[in-house]
């Protein structure tokens, strides 16, 4: 398999590249793997075809391929030899770590490819610098080891006598509160380092950064190294990520929150506060810097105030919108000052050698307020209108980010001549990819789309309402919560219902209480999100509650067998999706039929998608939402897991 691998790019013959690289793609599924058991999927071998075109050409390419359609071995094949021709690893960027593994690891399936084909594939994970040790902060940080329970001191030592590369998944039990005290952070100036050149982290960029096929990153890592390379080139500095031949992303529907997160700017006001404190206690320090942190401390909170007061609450979105308006802008200058003061101050202060900050405490607090005065001036910038700005859920957290990402990403990422595949099982509305496009900003892409390859007339059932029913989920309507007890008593339990919001999981709750049901509820806003999925897996006839399971859950098997659409997915009222809609609306669009309903479509899509994970999987769909004679139709119909058997509720 390797002189066949190998003749594909013998003498570096570009030009028969393309043709080499299909052929050996068609061997390999249709003659190799299933010698090894695995079964011949046209539709994975569709995509892989197209993504190697993608590659060959270098395109933008927008790769749909439904639920197991083996999409991974699709992509990795061309993106192994494409590598090794160009003598570049290619970059492959996942929404989540825990795909990350799943590719990466002992058993992932980039080692299982590579074992079935004799490829010695070099594929190695990189990961955000905050997850691996600073050997310098350990050192200041010994003395806090012995306020730990002895075992926790004991494992963390041996520990760090034995890791090379300090990466903190070796200890997950280790909890944030200590780990902040030895892993590395954005506050650390590595320029000053005394162990520069020579410690850990270095080891484990150095260990990625030489990856020959393959490095496997998360979103916000590749995005961090895209917004930041140019800059940190032009400053002498080696950029987070080595050069790479092209990228794949993934998940790639969901790319735009870790773009626009990492081009952008936040304060926590914990992190504030904090650093106020310990600054309060230096002992013996000058008046003017206790003087300029209490004022900072007073319009801290004023701001923060300020901001929650005028923020817009949207019903199922964890950012509430942020608009300018003359009193924000005010308080945000002098509160910009006012850092600007505090990071005079503290310089003067380290010059002056004092003793009870640490260098790395002060450089740190000088990133933290760089990032603030950051945040403030772009906030203020042209009175908000080159920028989103909101604030978290809690309040406590308050997010600047660019206005034209799309614009942003075309200039650094798909006009740099090399190729980008973007894969999910959700890109598009029943084939039109147009709203992906528009959100993304691309210009011409090439596309592909194919369905899953299970039998869902056989697998799955789809129930809605009948046409003449003008029910809407009312939950105060005693009539909407019989219906869901009647569903799940049908089923015995075994059930997914999705919802729009939380508040929705709550008033469902409060609902069904007085019902005497024989199987237990998850409800999502009463534990931790794996507990629940876990819990959910384990427990054959419960029933899981909640709006942030539309996708990122695989529970296949019995434990699932019915998922029970309590409403539509709409997009809530979200700043990101709030800027989609008044930019469709300046272009003259409806923005209802541009940006809601596609954003429906696709988020019901993935709901569809949790149902049916195997081959011997059966179940329902039931959406409790009207469908028929309603404007957005056609989107639900598209959503649908296609070929499954259409029929109404009343029918159950």
């Amino acid at each position: 398999m390797c002189a066949r691998l190998k003749s594909i790019f013998e003498y570096d013959r570009r030009e028969d590249f393309h043709d080499k690289l299909t052929q050996w793609i068609g061997d390999v599924f249709y003659d190799i793997l299933p010698e090894h058991g695995y079964e011949v999927r046209e539709e994975q071998i569709y995509t892989s075809f197209q993504m190697a075109d993608a590659l060959c050409n270098k395109k933008v390419h927008l790769a749909e391929a439904g639920l197991g359609t083996g999409k991974t071995f699709a992509y990795l094949l061309p993106a192994i030899a494409y590598a090794r021709l160009n003598r570049k690893p290619i970059i492959v960027a996942c929404a989540k770590a825990a795909l990350q593994e799943q590719l990466c690891g002992e058993k992932g399936d980039v080692k299982t490819l590579s074992d079935l084909l004799g490829l010695d594939v070099d594929a190695r994970m990189a990961k955000d610098s905050d997850q691996y040790v600073c050997d310098a902060k350990v050192e200041e940080s010994k003395e806090k080891f012995d306020n730990l329970s002895e075992g926790l001191s004991f494992e963390i030592n041996e520990w760090l006598g034995k890791t090379k590369r300090g990466e903190r998944s070796e200890i997950p039990l280790v909890p944030d509160r200590v780990w902040k005290h030895i892993g590395w952070d954005e506050g650390m100036s590595c320029d000053m380092c005394l162990d520069r050149g020579f410690c850990k982290l270095i080891k484990a960029k150095e260990y990625y950064r030489s990856a020959r096929d393959i490095i496997v990153v998360d979103h916000e890592l590749f995005f961090k190294d895209l917004w930041t390379r140019e800059e940190r080139i032009a400053d002498g500095k080696l950029p987070i990520l080595p050069e790479y031949c092209g990228v794949i992303f993934d998940e790639g529907h969901k790319i735009i929150l870790p773009a626009s997160m990492q081009a952008g700017n936040r304060i926590i006001k914990d992190d504030i506060d904090q650093m106020i404190h310990n600054i309060d206690e230096i002992h013996g320090a000058r008046e003017e810097l206790l003087l300029t942190v209490t004022r900072l401390e007073d319009v801290t909170s004023t701001f923060f105030e300020k901001l929650n007061q005028v923020a817009i609450v949207g019903e199922g979105s964890e950012r509430f919108t942020v608009y300018c308006e003359d009193s924000l802008l005010k308080l945000a200058e002098t509160f910009q000052k006012l850092l600007d003061k505090l990071l005079l101050e503290l310089q003067i202060e380290q010059e002056l050698y004092t003793e009870s900050l640490s260098t790395n405490l002060i450089q740190a607090y000088e990133m933290l307020i760089d990032n603030a005065m950051l945040a403030v001036h772009h906030f203020r910038k042209n009175k908000g209108k080159d920028s989103i700005s909101w604030i978290n859920r809690e309040g406590d957290s308050f997010f600047v980010v660019p206005r034209n990402i799309d614009t942003r990403l075309n200039k650094h990422l798909f006009q740099k001549k090399i190729p980008v595949l973007l894969t999910s099982a959700t890109l598009s509305n029943d084939g039109d990819f147009n709203y992906l496009i528009r959100t993304l900003g691309l210009e011409t892409p090439s596309y592909s789309t194919v369905g899953n390859s299970f039998d869902m007339d056989e697998q799955v059932e789809v129930y809605l309402p009948e046409p003449s029913s003008k029910d809407k989920v009312n939950v105060e309507n005693t009539k909407e919560i019989e219906k869901l007890v009647y569903l799940l008593k049908l089923n015995e339990g075994r059930a997914l219902v999705l919802t729009s919001s939380k508040e929705e999981v709550r008033r469902i709750r409060e609902g069904i209480k007085h019902y005497q049901l024989p199987f237990e509820f998850l409800w999502e806003d009463k534990a931790e999100r794996g507990y629940l999925i876990r819990q959910f897996k384990e427990e054959v006839s419960t029933v899981l509650i909640g709006s942030d399971f539309w996708e990122g859950i695989d529970v296949p098997g019995e434990s699932l067998s019915m998922v029970i659409i309590w409403q539509l997915p709409f997009p809530a009222r979200d700043p990101l999706i709030e800027v989609q809609r008044l930019e469709a609306k300046e272009e003259g669009l409806d923005e209802v039929l541009t940006i809601d309903y596609p954003a429906m479509g696709l988020k019901l899509k993935q709901g569809c998608g949790r149902l049916i994970r195997k081959e011997d999987d059966y179940g329902k769909i039931v959406i409790m939402d009207s469908v028929y004679g309603e404007a957005y139709e056609r989107f639900v119909l598209s959503a649908l897991p296609q070929g499954a058997n259409i029929k109404y509720i009343s029918d159950l």
